[in-house]
Parts: C-alpha cells; structure tokens; sequence
C-alpha cells in the first residue's frame, strides 16, 4: 500500500509540522545540505534541525537527501563525508538519497561512479542509502546495475510513474499544496516499509537487533510468563538473551515477550 510523503528543504520555510501530520502526510525527506559543506559550511540546508526535531516531536517518520554538485569520484567522496557528519547523532526511518540532478554530473560520463562512491562511503558507515533523480536520468545516464543496487525515488510528473526500474517512492508533483506549508511542496508515494526493514537491520542510527539463536531443548521446559512448556526435543528460536541470579534465559523470537531458561536447552 502505498503512502504519502514529501520532501523539503529551506524553500518551503518554516512548518507547521503538527498541521502537516494532521493532513495524513506519512512521512518526510528532509534536505540536510548540498555539496562540500566540510568546506563550505553554508551550504547545510538551514531548516534542517528545525525539521528534524519536529518532525521527531510530532512522530513523523524522516529520510533525508544531499543534493549533489559532484564531477568526479574524489568530489562524491567530500560530499559523503560532509553528509555524514550532517545525519550524525540522528536516527532515519526512510533511506539517505543522494539526489543527483545536475547537467554536469551526467555529461562527465562518470555518474556511475559517483553515485558508487557516494553510496559505498554511507553505506560504510551504517545508512541505508538511495538515489533520487527524475526518470530519464535513470534511463540515460545510470545503468541498470546501480539503478538495482540501490534504494530509488524517482521523479516523474505525470498521472502514473513509467519507469520500469525497481523503485520505493515515485516523486509525482513539485506544486502540491497541504495544510502547514505555505506554498508548494514536492509530494511522494512511497511503495516499501523503509521503517520496518530498516529498524530490522539496524540501519540509520538504529541500533542492531539482537542475533537470533537455535538453541534444543534437552528437557521440557518452562516458558516464565506462560502457564506452558516448550517439549523436548524441540527446537527453538532465540531472539535475546540475559541473565537472572546466574540463570540465562533466552526470549522466543515469535512470542517477542516470553522467556525460557536455557540450562536445559543446547545451542545449536
């Protein structure tokens, strides 16, 4: 099913961002900045923590995007970094896309290799990363291995999205208007569960989850907050584990609330 998003920058100036939730808005890209701003510093988008702390207090999950100016590989790399330090400190239900939009980008003929770089050097520090660009970028300029490799919004604005590619959000209007915001606003649908799938991976400053575990049950044994037992000889799935007056215990990953003491289990 899909849902409804938008993505802002300073252009859109100060929200109202209760309003935009009350309007059934679902979620948000947020612009964190563009370029090199390890050395120009102006070039972090000036709403950016003003947008990310309410949408945070209104309980609107957010993604962001870092407009690129890059031409070469070495570039991309200096605009990763700056967007790194840009999102560090923060957590992000949505992907990191590195919008690429610039004329110059694709006429280098190297775009493929910028977005690579972009996109390894985030992926290397823990965040869930795509690429935004409208479709006949996609067609054009990106090959079909990147246009896979990655998370996808693309732009296209018409009654239905044409491109072919795999995609998780089509960008469909720049002119949309909703309660909160005082004029347009670019509007998304979003066809993937970005928050489900990142939170499981422990991406975008979500912590890791616990590993699950195989454990055998060697006797029957007791389940703590059920009147019950798992039988022995029965194989279980662990998805945490502690320790209570010496004793471990494991949680069973598909009850999510119920323990066992693994004394009498063996892990597999």
């Amino acid at each position: 099913m899909a849902v409804s998003g938008i993505d802002v920058s300073k252009w859109q100036g100060r929200i109202d961002w209760q309003r935009v939730k009350n309007a059934g808005v679902k979620f948000a890209l947020l612009r964190a900045g563009y370029g090199d701003t390890l050395s120009y510093p102006s070039q972090l988008d000036e709403t950016f923590e003003y947008n990310y702390s309410e949408c945070k207090r209104v309980g609107l999950p957010v993604g962001a995007y870092w407009y690129s100016y890059a031409t070469t590989p070495e570039m991309a790399l200096r605009e990763a970094k700056s967007c790194i330090a840009a999102l560090r400190g923060k957590q992000y239900e949505y992907p990191i896309y590195f919008d690429v939009e610039e004329q110059r980008i694709f006429a280098t003929g190297r775009t493929d290799s910028i977005i690579k770089t972009f996109c390894a050097e985030l992926e290397s520090a823990g965040y869930w990363v795509g690429i935004y660009t409208f479709r006949s970028a996609l067609e054009n300029y990106i090959s079909p291995e990147i246009a896979r490799r990655y998370a996808v919004a693309v732009a296209e604005y018409a009654d239905k999205c044409s491109y072919k590619g795999q995609y998780g959000v089509w960008q469909n209007s720049s002119t949309w208007r909703v309660d909160g915001i005082s004029g347009n606003v670019d509007h998304d649908w979003c066809y993937v569960d970005y928050p489900t799938l990142i939170k499981q991976k422990g991406k975008n400053g979500y912590p890791k989850p616990a590993p699950t575990l195989l454990y055998e049950t060697l006797r029957e044994t007791p389940i703590v907050t059920l009147k019950g037992t798992v039988p022995k000889g029965r194989t279980v799935t662990i998805g945490g584990r502690k320790t209570v007056c010496g004793v471990q215990y494991g949680r069973l990953a598909d009850t999510k609330d119920d323990w066992i003491s693994l004394k009498d289990c063996k892990q597999l």
